[in-house]
């Protein structure tokens, strides 16, 4: 099962990479909506092998997720692999330049189960798949909106 999101974003594409790779932003994000982060590497800076694990509610279940950095190719794409109770995600974010003050962020995810109860599940969500579209697009446009924000506050 896949999931697709893209938004154009007026930041020039290297302060875009630099926000996307801002993981820390992404940790507080995660919880303000209520899920336990916890960062299981000792890297300095954004990198392959950055590694946390999450944990939040979901469909009224406790889950946890094991996420880690597996391709980091500066200003361009960045790669991430999860494990989660039998289910798991590849993640692909690419940065293209569109112009020099233009980026397109574009999002890929694809979720494969490895166990019945997974199926199940990965079932369910393909009954909701116009939602989940949905909500992504909303969080990729807050995205988008958050990122021109932080970029003209820097300028």
């Amino acid at each position: 099962m896949e999931f697709t999101a893209r938004e154009d974003i007026d930041v020039p594409i290297e302060q875009a990479f630099e926000m996307v790779t801002d993981f820390e932003v992404f940790e507080r994000s995660a919880l303000r909506r209520g899920a336990e982060v916890s960062r299981l590497d000792n890297l300095n800076r954004p990198g392959v092998g950055a590694k946390w694990n999450i944990s939040f509610e979901f469909r009224g279940k406790p889950r946890s997720i094991d996420l880690e950095v597996t391709g980091f190719d500066r200003p361009n794409e960045i790669a991430l692999h999860g494990k989660a109770q039998g289910i798991e995600s590849n993640v692909k974010v690419e940065l293209v330049a569109l112009s020099r003050t233009k980026t397109r962020l574009q999002f890929w995810t694809g979720l494969s189960a490895n166990t019945l109860s997974a199926r199940l599940l990965l079932q369910s969500l393909k009954l909701a798949r116009g939602t989940l579209n949905t909500r992504l697009g909303k969080r990729m446009a807050n995205l988008r909106r958050d990122m021109e924000d932080r970029y003209s506050r820097m300028a």
